[in-house]
């Protein structure tokens, strides 16, 4: 008896160890317009503990992340880019976060494509 409770827990724990990834990879939206805005939201995504890898694609608007889901998951990501002034589907950047955008970046009123203005 005593075996098999101390073989269930060992499987148990082990089934546990597993359920997060370690480099796991996703992707979801993010506004903005141009290099300077790729430049911002890639700093922004790796600058979050567990985020190895960060690319933000121009025309797309899609950030794509390898993440540690057991350091990190989406939404701290989100909330770090929202505090650059970045939206993305779940959350909103403040007024106050996007008026700190340079004029060029401004992206919610404006469908204009200023991503050859910004070119390194």
């Amino acid at each position: 008896m005593k075996n098999i409770v101390i073989i269930t827990l060992c499987v148990l724990a082990s089934t546990l160890g597993v359920a997060q990834d370690k480099n796991k990879k996703l992707n979801f939206e993010v506004e903005g317009k141009c290099e300077m805005c790729k430049m911002r939201i890639e700093k922004a995504a790796l600058g979050v503990s567990g985020v190895k890898y960060a690319s933000w694609d121009i025309p797309t608007h899609q950030l794509a992340l390898i993440i540690d889901e057991r350091k990190t998951d989406p939404m701290k990501i989100k909330t770090a880019l929202v505090a650059v002034g970045h939206d993305t589907k779940e959350l909103k950047a403040t007024e106050e976060a996007y008026d700190k955008v340079h004029p060029c970046c401004k992206y919610r009123d404006d469908d204009t494509d200023d991503s050859d203005k910004h070119k390194k």
